[in-house]
């Protein structure tokens, strides 16, 4: 099959006139300076600003169209499109065939009728969060702004409401940090299934929203080929035009809504991307400076050098404490990142454990939660936000502001992950076990959070043993922060501590504030 050109924004009047001000715009803000777009020189200036070190917890906001089929998760825009897929049978099933209802005529559905950013970001701030990053657009092409680019966008469709604009209003208003992320490298092979029959996806009316649907593999692979995910110079790298359309969308999003924060997703590391990569990254970090801060860009493969941005490990950690700061990104859910019937939630004792570890290795956890069509958020997301709220009112003096020990903790447990229907980190099915202790630091103040409580209140902190050089001067106090009488002592072998024991039976991990002479 012959490789489709790009068409996406050809029925915007003037579309190429307003991607060709957009590039020349990208090259003046890479000119103007002091970042250039080599990566010496975005090594050079990128430090990760104070408030994302300080801030610890932000949150991640899956939301489009794909909330309404809500159906196994987010990638249902281009499963539905793939014979033998899951999400394929139950479409034709439910909906019909995709030549008389596609992926296009859920955007009437999509109607937000509830939608209340206001209602959104209180309930995030009740979490404890400081940061928000919701999805600008996902892979399916349809932009959750209001866009000179496409008519296929949240502001002209669907809800009608410049969904990011909205969020970005009531985030700042209440004090949050905002962020975006984008997703659309993805967009230029993601709806290439649907070109291999009869569907709407090759009815040329439609090609605003589902753009190339080049083939994922190069011209020698079968049709259905999944190339490796890990060497993306395997897939059909993009044409000249697609990558002018990301570009000009990509700077669209940072001049009209001036995030503090942009994640890209991992299609960004594909080899055609690096060059466009170093000059977006030039262009926002220059921006941002001219609104008087730092922006940061988190990135998750290899499309940025080391120290130019900051690492975003998607739903995994490291085992090691980490001298550049860090993000995760997990979700409250298991299966899915978008809203899905039927999935599975994290609790949130599991989640605040997994933040404590991320924290003490000099990592910033970003959580999803995927908001049901209507603008709702499930009961079990509020749930596990609420209780992880509840926990950080009392213990977040160990997590805010804080920076880390000279190692991480102690304990046996390590950091991987497991494969359970979608990949979990290994906490949330082993859990920690009494003697995983993590560390977390304050002026002359160290934090030992227990990521569980032992049965016998006895707690045993095998580092910080009398004469411990890892400590500048001999343990003054020991207190837990939630309250209740403690006794300690630092003996040959470690710091003894005995917890009280009608806390033991709290879920939650507990947090010892030890203050040195």
């Amino acid at each position: 099959m012959a490789l489709v050109t790009p068409s996406a924004g050809a029925e915007v009047p003037g579309y190429q006139a307003k991607v060709d001000a957009r590039l020349g715009s990208l090259k003046r803000g890479v000119a103007a300076g002091p970042f250039k777009s080599d990566w010496d020189s975005l090594r050079a200036g990128y430090r990760a600003p104070e408030w994302f070190r300080d801030a610890k917890l932000g949150i991640f906001i899956h939301w489009g169209v794909y909330s309404v089929p809500g159906f196994a998760n987010e990638w249902y825009s281009r499963n539905m499109y793939v014979p033998g897929n899951t999400a394929y049978k139950h479409h034709v099933a439910t909906y019909g065939p995709q030549s008389k209802f596609g992926y296009k005529d859920f955007i009437p559905l999509f109607k937000a009728e509830k939608f209340d950013p206001a209602a959104w970001v209180d309930l995030f701030a009740e979490a404890g969060a400081r940061y928000v990053v919701p999805v600008a657009e996902h892979c399916d092409g349809f932009a959750m702004y209001n866009s000179d680019l496409t008519e296929w966008d949240a502001a002209q469709m669907g809800p009608k409401r410049d969904v990011l604009g909205q969020i970005a209003t009531a985030a700042r208003s209440r004090g949050l940090h905002f962020g975006l992320s984008s997703h659309r490298a993805e967009h230029w092979w993601w709806y290439y299934m649907g070109r291999t029959y009869d569907s709407d996806v090759k009815d040329p009316r439609y090609a605003g929203l589902y753009g190339p649907a080049a083939p994922m593999g190069l011209p020698a692979d079968k049709p259905d080929h999944w190339p490796d995910g890990n060497q993306l110079q395997e897939w059909m790298p993009p044409s000249k035009a697609f990558l002018d359309d990301w570009t000009a969308r990509t700077t669209e999003l940072i001049d009209t809504y001036r995030p503090e924060l942009i994640y890209f997703d991992w299609w960004t590391a594909a080899p055609m991307f690096q060059d466009r990569m170093r000059d977006t990254a030039a262009f926002y970090y220059n921006r941002s400076r001219g609104w008087g801060g730092q922006g940061i860009i988190t990135y998750k493969a290899s499309q940025m050098a080391e120290g130019s941005a900051t690492f975003d490990m998607e739903r995994g950690k490291t085992d090691a404490l980490k001298l550049q700061p860090w993000q995760s990104d997990t979700s409250v859910s298991v299966h899915s990142w978008g809203y899905a019937k039927d999935d599975t939630y994290r609790t949130p004792q599991s989640l605040v454990s997994d933040l404590i570890d991320i924290v003490s290795k000099n990592g910033n956890l970003l959580l999803n939660v995927g908001p049901k069509s209507d603008g709702t958020i499930p009961d079990e997301v509020v749930t596990v936000l609420k209780g992880m709220g509840g926990w950080l009112k009392v213990n977040g003096e160990a997590i805010y502001g804080t920076r880390p020990f000279k190692f991480f903790g102690e304990g046996p447990t390590k950091s991987g992950q497991v494969r359970v229907g979608g990949q979990v980190e290994q906490s949330a099915i082993k859990g920690y076990t009494p003697a995983d202790i993590r560390f977390t630091t304050k002026g002359n103040t160290v934090y030992a959070l227990g990521l569980a409580r032992p049965a016998d209140g006895a707690v045993l902190i095998k580092t910080l043993y009398a004469g411990t050089p890892y400590l500048d001067a001999p343990i003054k106090s020991v207190e837990l922060v939630e309250g209740g009488k403690i006794d300690w002592a630092q003996s040959p072998t470690g710091l003894k501590v005995t917890l009280p024991a009608a806390r033991l039976a709290d879920p939650y991990p507990y947090v010892l504030k030890i203050r040195t002479r």
